[in-house]
């Protein structure tokens, strides 16, 4: 799938920080922990920045017994500090599956979880993409090298019968920014905080298919 021109261009900022994850280097160059901000929106850089304010008020507005049990029932994916070293995954197919929490307003729904669908993460000159393959909302986007044992996405929603993704920074409402953390073996999750609809937090669980 094709990545937003946008995000293409950072591109040469990564090439050396890519590298050097792939290598497990932990001390990588500035130029490759500054990357990602030097692309981000300020409201992105803003919504990054308070993922920790957004899991607080997202977790405290799922209230009714069931939803906080299926809550706990998932273990580290709902935990705000489950990261563990070594985000970065091996490209290939994976079942993803998204769950809602803290719906807006006084009557939105507090825990919302999605089937699993179909996404890709594909390494793209030395820099890895991350794609829903189908559905009427479809996240594409890069994932750029971060501290802390994470990784930040930029990216776009793509929806409808668009035949391509909507170049990042072009319509803030379609903009999406995350972190993406490994949270067990072969468990990854992307976190989005304040998402632009419905929600307050999102998590999008990863596993390998098949």
């Amino acid at each position: 799938m094709t990545i937003s021109r946008v995000l293409w261009a950072a591109l040469p900022l990564l090439a050396m920080s890519a590298c050097a994850s792939h290598h497990r280097d932990r001390e990588r160059p500035a130029q490759a922990t500054a990357g990602w901000r030097a692309i981000a929106t300020p409201a992105d850089r803003d919504r990054v920045r308070t993922w920790r304010d957004a899991w607080t008020q997202a977790l405290a507005r799922v209230t009714s017994p069931a939803d906080r049990a299926r809550v706990t029932g998932e273990g580290a994916l709902f935990q705000p500090d489950a990261a563990l070293p070594g985000p970065i995954p091996p490209p290939g197919d994976y079942r993803c599956r998204v769950t809602k929490l803290g719906g807006r307003g006084d009557g939105g729904m507090r825990y919302v979880a999605y089937p699993a669908f179909a996404c890709r993460i594909t390494r793209e000159a030395d820099v890895l993409s991350l794609a829903k393959l189908g559905g009427s909302q479809r996240p594409v986007g890069l994932l750029f090298p971060d501290d802390g044992g994470r990784l930040v996405f930029l990216g776009s929603m793509t929806l409808g019968d668009e035949k391509r993704p909507l170049d990042y920074g072009r319509d803030p409402e379609r903009d999406m920014a995350g972190l993406f953390e490994r949270v067990g073996a072969d468990r990854w999750r992307l976190v989005l905080p304040f998402p632009r609809w419905e929600s307050t937090l999102d998590v999008m669980e990863l596993v390998p298919a098949g």
